[in-house]
């Protein structure tokens, strides 16, 4: 989501990679005592992502995607405005246990969709479930964060025999959709602006991006996790072209009106486990809502809070994703 910094003022602004040579620790906020430590990987990780990436066509558009693993599907669902690379860290670690699948949401990504195409959240929830028929995949363990939080929990309501399991990271619910921090990115994305004002300058200016008025700032913990290769990885693509910039800023501007309104009596049908994990440094995202969805799923398995974490921690600590996802899923 934009933007940031207050998502935010980050968008104001500001909002919402990583890949090293060495191993760093997560700091801005956590303390060493508590705080799990991130992994930064070789310069090879997009590379390698990249050569993985397949398409396949829907009636929504080409949708990219990338696959590892066999057996039982998982669905990771990336937040905005990033892609399926955010999950990469977790596909390595829990591939040994599920077919994981990571698309690219319509107008981020590698995705290609045709003009006109919606790619509000209740759109990306029905590509959702035409790419999974096209895989052949029936029913998944869902895996989401940020705004691919709000397209699972669409999807769930939707197509619930289609979900096994449910675990949410930091991200809209009903009562915080779109959250306040987001309406500079909303009203520059009616604008039609929100791509050149905000994204395209973090684009070609890397400092920028992870100083305090930009993305890594307000969505990463340690900001040094966005990389220049990861910066590239996902905004190129969304830069690239005026169709894309379009599309960018078609997003932004469908994050209003809430796209949750009216869903938590169908969340409270559903029959899937659930578990949320839950950054407590995140600035964008209420503090109260993953109580609410603690409290809406009827078979949730509770609240896991990691301490100063931000928005996007599960690309950061993909450790902490997995370990939660092998309990939720009843693998070892």
């Amino acid at each position: 989501m934009e933007p940031f910094g207050a998502k935010c003022r980050l968008l104001g602004v500001n909002r919402r990679t990583f890949v090293g040579l060495a191993m760093t620790s997560l700091a801005a906020g956590m303390t060493t005592a508590c705080a799990p430590q991130a992994t930064v990987e070789p310069r090879t990780a997009t590379a390698a992502f990249r050569a993985a990436r397949r398409f396949v066509d829907t009636p929504f558009g080409k949708i990219a995607y990338v696959e590892r693993g066999s057996g039982d599907a998982a669905l990771f669902l990336h937040g905005f405005p990033l892609n399926g690379f955010q999950w990469r860290g977790a596909l390595e670690r829990l591939s040994p246990h599920r077919r994981c699948v990571a698309p690219d949401f319509m107008s981020m990504g590698y995705s290609e969709v045709p003009a006109g195409q919606s790619v509000a959240a209740a759109a990306q929830a029905a590509m959702l479930a035409a790419f999974l028929d096209q895989l052949g995949i029936p029913v998944v363990d869902v895996v989401a964060n940020d705004s691919g939080g709000a397209a699972a929990q669409l999807f769930i309501a939707r197509y619930p025999a289609r979900v096994r399991t449910v675990l949410l990271s930091n991200c809209d619910v009903e009562s915080d959709s779109p959250p306040s921090a987001l309406m500079p990115s909303i009203e520059r994305g009616r604008a039609g602006t929100w791509v050149d004002q905000w994204l395209l300058p973090q684009f070609t200016d890397k400092e920028f991006a992870r100083s305090s008025k930009g993305l890594g700032s307000g969505a990463y913990t340690d900001p040094k996790h966005l990389t220049d290769e990861a910066i590239d990885f996902y905004f190129g693509p969304m830069v690239s072209s005026p169709l894309r910039k379009a599309q960018g800023n078609a997003f932004a501007a469908a994050l209003l009106p809430n796209p949750l309104l009216g869903i938590t009596p169908q969340l409270q049908r559903c029959t899937a486990p659930m578990r949320v994990v839950w950054g407590t440094g995140d600035t964008v995202f209420s503090a109260a809502s993953p109580d609410y969805l603690d409290r809406t799923f009827p078979r949730s398995r509770g609240v896991r809070r990691v301490p100063g974490a931000k928005l996007f921690f599960p690309e950061e600590l993909p450790d902490i994703i997995a370990e939660e996802a092998r309990q939720l899923w009843g693998v070892s």
